[in-house]
């Protein structure tokens, strides 16, 4: 995806929004606001659940900067549910600017907790079905 269409990101653009102090490097914002959806919205309990999720791949485009102690918005959305892997767009807001400060994009693989590999039958339905709430159809070219 270009920049500019990045650039132009807006909160409604996302179904989730996690106010974060700031005070931390980007990608660990995006690990939080990704888990935090995860934990509320897809029954994930991360000691214990029979799946959990390895990052695989993670990219951020910085577009300005928040400094402490500003509060971010960090945004979250679904752009492709596959049958094992997630890939999440996270943008950072600072509260009250309407303009978005970065844009990241984060893989999860869910493997099972016993074998760290992916279950022939995919993802649990609970983690699914809170994922599909966020998921943004995008049309095919």
């Amino acid at each position: 995806m270009a920049n500019r269409d990045l650039r132009n990101r807006r909160r409604k653009d996302y179904g989730y929004i996690l106010e974060y102090r700031t005070r931390c490097i980007y990608n660990f914002l995006y690990d939080s606001v990704v888990n935090t959806y995860l934990i509320e919205n897809c029954g994930l309990q991360p000691p214990t659940s029979s799946q959990y999720g390895l990052v695989v791949h993670s990219h951020s485009d910085y577009f300005g900067s928040i400094a402490f102690p500003a509060v971010a918005e960090l945004a979250l959305r679904v752009n492709k549910l596959g049958k094992s892997s997630v890939t999440y767009e996270i943008a950072l807001f600072e509260r009250g600017v309407e303009e978005v400060k970065a844009v990241g994009e984060f893989v999860h693989v869910f493997v099972n907790r016993s074998t760290k590999r992916p279950a022939a039958d995919g993802m649990n339905t609970s983690i699914r079905d809170g994922l599909q709430q966020i998921l943004i159809q995008q049309s095919k070219l």
